[in-house]
């Protein structure tokens, strides 16, 4: 299944809680599962005011859909094209 990049411009996200990143990570995951097998949420990265999430879904509507959903903003969403990392140096 395709791997997308969605990058998510939510200020003050670095500063939420744990309490309040576990709601509205509760409130995606719910979604999720009304959604189906056919999106996954790997991991996300959090920094000062976006969030960048790492997901497996059939297209970039299906990211969207969930996106509109659970409420998130979905202000890029990228394919993933390749994946390196330091063992492509050798």
């Amino acid at each position: 299944m395709p791997k997308f990049v969605i990058e998510r411009e939510v200020p003050g996200v670095g500063n939420l809680s744990d309490a309040q990143l576990r709601e509205v990570s509760q409130k995606s995951v719910m979604v999720l599962k009304e959604m189906g097998p056919g999106i996954q949420w790997l991991h996300s990265y959090i920094t000062g005011d976006k969030v960048y999430c790492v997901y497996l879904a059939p297209d970039e509507a299906t990211i969207q859909e969930h996106a509109r959903r659970a409420g998130l903003p979905a202000n890029r969403i990228s394919a993933v094209r390749r994946l390196i990392d330091p063992t492509t140096a050798e």
